[in-house]
């Protein structure tokens, strides 16, 4: 569990467990990405086109909340 220092921030190792978790599910992902099995699976799921029919609603969304 992390505890807060004095001054109400985190210390520099939690910083770096964080970091670390982060490079390490990235890590992880261009592992299966890589696997040339994993490819055609999410190529025939359609990935990329869920993204691309995603960034219209995204776009939209923004120019509501910037109004």
């Amino acid at each position: 569990m992390a505890m807060e220092n004095g001054d109400g921030g985190f210390n520099d190792k939690d910083t770096l467990f964080m970091l670390s978790g982060v490079a390490l599910v990235i890590f992880g992902a261009g592992l299966i990405l890589s696997n040339p099995i994993a490819r055609r699976y999410l190529g025939q799921f359609g990935v990329g086109n869920l993204a691309q029919a995603a960034l219209p609603d995204l776009d939209r969304y923004l120019k509501l909340r910037s109004m």
